[in-house]
């Protein structure tokens, strides 16, 4: 099968496009065929190296994160799908750029009906994030002040909507020439990072969603009230992601002494912090696909590339000025 694999890890001009072999299924897992993916930073995080230390992988590695596409074959003890279903999801072993896909069906979901394979695939890892941020970790509810940054991104352009649905004030920072976008999908107050300083500007948010760490982290402290929750997927992990990962004692130790400056800071203004690493989750995706057939929420689709075109894919990408998802689409 055709696929985009890396060898070792590098840059984008070291993603291999070529043939690997299909990969088999064992009970509980469902073979897909993909008919569209999308690209998210993540992607590149992963190409780069930057969990190698903690998130051990085999070479060649096949890359890619979410997908939409139709089932072809199922594990004998696989009772949630059948050939024929159109499905998309978050992977968790396998890779999503080839022509072929597997994932347990603990991780999968039905499509929504009203979308096609390009909207569909656009939205696993963003949504779930969202998610899991905002409905599992913060249970975001009606009348909370809620702060999400780089609301025109992938991740902050569906958290935004979802943010809305809860019935939260949402505020979000964007550059100039997006603010009317992020207005469109519901933010209430946006500020201009190009020039305003977010922190001066907000006061006794309930949370933080914060997708860029740095700086943006440390400013987001203030912006907060007593008793709030920053919750960030680019800042450093925390003790709940150490206590996830599957290495040596030792290193369990040592990672959460990574995120030590940002919780006591956090601790001293009376605020919990918390590092979300998201994982598939085919209950949660089945929840929010209702959000998406009620059109509650709707998908952000910025460009689509073809498959042979992925490497301009993640260069595009890799400017860090989408405007939601990017989609690579499968020949089929």
């Amino acid at each position: 099968m055709k696929a985009a694999y890396i060898q070792s890890y590098g840059k984008i001009d070291d993603v291999n496009m070529g043939n690997q072999a299909q990969p088999t299924i064992s009970d509980y897992e469902v073979l897909v065929k993909v008919h569209a993916a999308s690209i998210n930073p993540l992607d590149l995080r992963v190409l780069k190296g930057e969990f190698k230390a903690i998130l051990p992988v085999q070479f060649p590695l096949i890359l890619g994160n979410d997908f939409a596409g139709v089932v072809v074959k199922v594990g004998v003890k696989v009772t949630r799908f059948k050939v024929g279903d159109e499905v998309y999801a978050k992977t968790d072993v396998h890779g999503a750029f080839a022509d072929y896909t597997v994932v347990h069906q603990s991780s999968l979901a039905l499509k929504p009906e009203n979308l096609s394979m390009d909207q569909a695939a656009s939205l696993p890892l963003v949504s779930l994030t969202a998610w899991q941020a905002l409905v599992e970790m913060a249970k975001v509810k009606a009348g909370d002040k809620v702060l999400i940054h780089a609301g025109s991104g992938g991740v902050g352009s569906i958290a935004i909507q979802l943010a809305k649905h809860l019935g939260a004030i949402v505020a979000t920072t964007t550059s100039t020439q997006n603010i009317n976008w992020v207005k469109a999908l519901g933010a209430d107050i946006v500020i201009d990072y190009t020039t305003t300083n977010f922190a001066r500007k907000l006061k006794e948010y309930d949370v933080v969603f914060d997708t860029q760490g740095g700086k943006t982290l440390n400013q987001s402290l203030p912006v907060l009230k007593r008793g709030g929750r920053l919750i960030s997927i680019s800042g450093p992990p925390d003790h709940a992601f150490a206590e996830q990962l599957e290495v040596n004692p030792l290193l369990k130790h040592i990672v959460p002494l990574i995120s030590w400056p940002i919780r006591h800071k956090a601790k001293k203004h009376g605020i919990q912090y918390s590092f979300l690493f998201m994982q598939p989750n085919g209950q949660q995706l089945s929840e929010i696909t209702q959000l998406f057939e009620s059109r509650a929420i709707k998908p952000v689709i910025d460009k689509s590339y073809e498959f042979s075109s992925i490497k301009d894919a993640l260069k595009y990408v890799n400017k860090g000025r989408t405007k939601g998802k990017v989609i690579v689409t499968m020949s089929l």
